[in-house]
């Protein structure tokens, strides 16, 4: 194709996971992309770097299990459809048992050359607080969690919402060396993948509840008075909100202690335990797992002190909190992420509603898709069925959700229509190869590939 038949360029606005996938979508299918990027410009309370694709609270990108979690189907769906940032994960990844966890600079750092590299894509870096002009007539928002508040603004005049944000929290990170082994151990819960992708410090009785008493009475971070009223996503708690809820939650969520034993007292039952799992490809750095925090630092550095193992921790990284930004999408998008005031923006990432990495990522995958399909004049090709993590989450973000109570949604399979139950067997039980949630969960992915295979083919 050359220059002068190139079709004219789609802005994508935010160079995170979504504005990333989107421009890398575009630009494989041959439209040109002009990709506009705030930082370093400007920065933001929660990224270190001004790399694009940058991950900026846990390096997991959870479950990739395809027969066991929605999102490890939504992984397998986005390999197929030639995601970029599947492809620099899978490159990237650092043992973690059953999930797909990265090295997170190696991650964003590919990401970005392979972006660099694409002779149809153009970064720009500059800060965009208004709504783009009518001569941009294909525009992608992908501005995520962190939009700037002069677009926030912006966006909240044009869609006549009131409010787009709430709190997201971040686990702190603690250098290897400074782990006590003598107390903590390697292991994966029941031995999953390599079986040893987790350190694992245990608390007995005593240790949990003291622990317990000084983290619901650490100083915590104080919020301005604009921000008080802003709700907490359910999906990524701070460790103190969850203790809040009573003093046996943790040892139910992210302190659970089953499925692991202690080489260092194998005889004695831990009461909790605490894991942390990989965060570079060196092995050097390792995050807390669940431990979302928004107590101050030289709290995170007492309390944290607490658990068997980290008396000594240094912290290459402490938790923090930052305040997410989504909009109504039900009420405001269409079926193709279009708003519906003015088809030629899209939105695209967390700002839809979606929540989590690969979420965000799927929803800015299918916003340059169907931006593609409009550039280059193609009919529009069916949406993806229902029936995949992709459809699925599509959705609900467009159609499926109460517009009065939509709140961000990690994928899962709550968003599938429902499977076809097997037939009875002459005794009236269902006949299955597999039984219960594991052969249900199979079932949906197989049907979700076949779908998804078949949709692709179309």
């Amino acid at each position: 194709m050359t220059s002068q038949s190139l079709p004219e360029p789609v802005h994508v606005i935010g160079g995170g996971l979504a504005g990333s996938e989107a421009a890398w979508q575009l630009a494989r299918t041959g439209v040109p992309v002009v990709l506009h990027e705030m930082r370093p410009t400007r920065t933001t309370p929660a990224h270190e770097t001004d790399h694009l694709a940058e991950l900026v609270c846990s390096n997991s990108l959870r479950s990739d299990d395809v027969t066991a979690s929605a999102v490890g189907v939504l992984h397998e769906e986005m390999r197929r459809c030639g995601s970029l940032i599947l492809s620099c994960a899978d490159t990237h990844k650092v043992p973690a048992g059953g999930a797909l966890a990265v090295d997170r600079e190696a991650f964003s750092g590919a990401v970005q050359d392979a972006l660099l590299a694409h002779p149809l894509v153009t970064l720009v870096r500059e800060e965009i607080t208004a709504i783009p002009p009518p001569e941009w007539s294909s525009v992608i928002i992908a501005s995520g969690p962190l939009t700037s508040p002069a677009l926030t603004q912006a966006i909240l005049e044009l869609t006549g919402e009131e409010s787009l944000s709430f709190f997201d929290a971040i686990a702190p990170i603690v250098e290897r060396d400074s782990i006590d082994f003598s107390k903590a151990w390697f292991q994966s819960r029941y031995d999953k993948g390599e079986g040893r992708d987790y350190i694992n410090c245990p608390l007995d009785e005593a240790q949990y509840e003291a622990f317990l008493d000084a983290l619901l009475a650490a100083e915590k971070t104080t919020f301005k008075d604009w921000e008080k009223d802003t709700p907490y996503f359910e999906g990524c708690l701070p460790i103190e909100v969850m203790a809040e809820r009573g003093r046996e939650t943790l040892r139910f969520g992210p302190m659970k202690p089953v499925g692991l034993t202690n080489p260092n007292a194998p005889h004695a039952r831990s009461h909790a335990i605490v894991q942390l799992r990989q965060d570079n490809s060196l092995g050097t750095l390792y995050n807390m797992v669940g431990f979302q925090t928004k107590m101050t630092y030289g709290a995170q550095k007492r309390v944290f002190s607490m658990i068997p193992g980290l008396e000594h921790a240094e912290f290459a990284r402490l938790g923090g909190i930052h305040r997410n930004t989504f909009l109504n999408s039900p009420r405001l998008l269409d079926e193709r992420l279009r708003l519906k005031s003015q088809p030629r923006l899209r939105f695209a990432g967390q700002i839809t509603g979606c929540e989590g990495y690969v979420e965000s990522a799927a929803v800015g995958l299918l916003a340059g898709r169907f931006a593609a399909e409009e550039r280059l004049g193609s009919s529009l090709s069916p949406l993806p069925p229902p029936t995949t993590a992709l459809g699925a989450m599509l959705a609900h973000i467009t159609v499926g959700a109460n517009v009065e109570t939509f709140q961000p949604m990690n994928v899962n399979f709550g968003l599938f229509p429902p499977l076809e139950l097997p037939p009875r067997d002459d005794q009236g039980r269902r006949t299955r190869g597999r039984r219960g949630k594991s052969a249900r969960k199979d079932a949906y992915g197989i049907r979700a590939l076949a779908d998804l295979a078949a949709w692709l083919a179309g």
